[in-house]
């Protein structure tokens, strides 16, 4: 009876503090029915509310605040109801106040929705695992990979409004507590089912079906997987960049110019030089998975291949604009390379730019031939 009678005004969705919230009652931090302010009740100050009726009118009020807030600065309100729950009776109070109001109605199967992620601490993931006997090694493999969780999702946080995502208010239907998120409302056809369901993946487990719970973990071990791999892969590239690799005096590998050739067509060839020149570089790889695939082209991997790729390169990695072929190392031994292959060609392109050249320095010359003249006759 006394927890359904009290209130902890440290989760108010409300600031205490505020005096003008409800003129009549003032603020909440020197009211006498808070009972830190009669004897310190529950010991270490804390808060909590004894007078219900206040409570509850405060908490309305927040919520019509919330409304203006959201009309006013065009942020979208979204309560945290799905369509299932819709005809709840609390949730259907929600939302006749916001069609009320004027606002057009988003449940959470209406929206996708993008949370500032909280940072894991060791701390966090101690009391998540509590129950699980881990050792301190297997701790912090877990906080690693929160903390990889937590980097990509602050990532797809700060990218939000370049995709499509508007500023929103997530707000809590029983406790009236709410946060800023970024929201975009999904396009639904016509012939979709009216069936809503938040995709899988943005559903909390405890909102899932036991089958979709094994699905749910299935992915999030795929997902370990990954992570695992990230960390193996990284480990064993930095360890070779600590080894002497790279003055190593044997020739190149077959695996080494695979491994370079693969880099190449990667980071260097767009999707039109892929078309034009290396449509079939890689074969037929629709059947294929990425280790297939490097081993495919390993088994037909020629030299020339190799060749034909530095080639592509070299034609590609030439600066243009302030540099040429007198003033920037690249262009110079590009320029001097393509000699062998296209003297004539480029012999007649220079003899162009020569004879232009030298048609405008005759003009030059026979212009500053009269300044310096003009220049004697003023000095006389």
């Amino acid at each position: 009876m006394f927890k359904d009678q009290t209130y902890d005004l440290e989760k108010a969705s409300f600031d205490v503090t505020d005096k003008k919230l409800v003129p009549k009652v003032g603020s909440c931090v020197e009211c006498p029915f808070n009972v830190a302010n009669q004897g310190n009740l529950f010991g270490e100050g804390k808060m909590v509310c004894t007078k219900a009726a206040c409570f509850e009118t405060k908490k309305s009020k927040s919520f019509l605040n919330l409304i203006e807030k959201s009309k006013k600065e065009n942020i979208l309100l979204i309560p945290e109801i799905r369509q299932y729950w819709a005809d709840d009776e609390s949730n259907q109070l929600i939302i006749s106040q916001l069609e009320k109001n004027g606002l057009k109605v988003y449940l959470l199967d209406d929206v996708e929705i993008i949370e500032n992620p909280i940072e894991p601490t060791i701390e966090t993931i101690q009391e998540e695992y509590q129950h699980y006997d881990y050792s301190e090694d297997e701790l912090k493999a877990e906080l690693d990979e929160a903390m990889q969780n937590h980097n990509e999702a602050l990532e797809e946080y700060n990218s939000a409004k370049e995709n499509g995502f508007v500023n929103g208010i997530l707000f809590h239907p029983e406790t009236y507590r709410n946060k800023e998120v970024f929201i975009k409302i999904v396009e639904k056809s016509k012939d979709e089912s009216t069936d809503y369901s938040a995709p899988l993946a943005n559903r909390k487990m405890a909102d899932c079906t036991p089958e979709e719970q094994i699905v749910k973990i299935n992915e999030r071990e795929i997902r370990k997987k990954q992570i695992e791999n990230n960390k193996q892969f990284e480990e064993v590239v930095q360890m070779i960049r600590e080894t002497k690799y790279i003055d190593t005096k044997k020739t190149l590998s077959v695996d080494e110019m695979v491994a370079f050739s693969i880099s190449l067509f990667e980071n260097n060839v767009d999707y039109v030089g892929r078309q034009k020149y290396f449509s079939k570089l890689l074969g037929n790889t629709s059947k294929m998975t990425k280790v297939e695939m490097v081993e495919n082209f390993k088994k037909k991997f020629k030299k020339e291949i190799f060749h034909k790729l530095i080639r592509y390169m070299l034609t590609k990695q030439v600066h243009f604009g302030e540099s040429n072929h007198v003033n920037n190392l690249t262009n110079i031994s590009f320029y001097n390379a393509m000699q062998g292959y296209y003297k004539s060609q480029i012999t007649g392109i220079e003899k162009e730019y020569a004879e232009k050249r030298s048609k405008r320095e005759t003009r030059l010359k026979e212009r500053i031939t009269v300044l310096e003249m003009q220049v004697q006759e003023l000095n006389e």
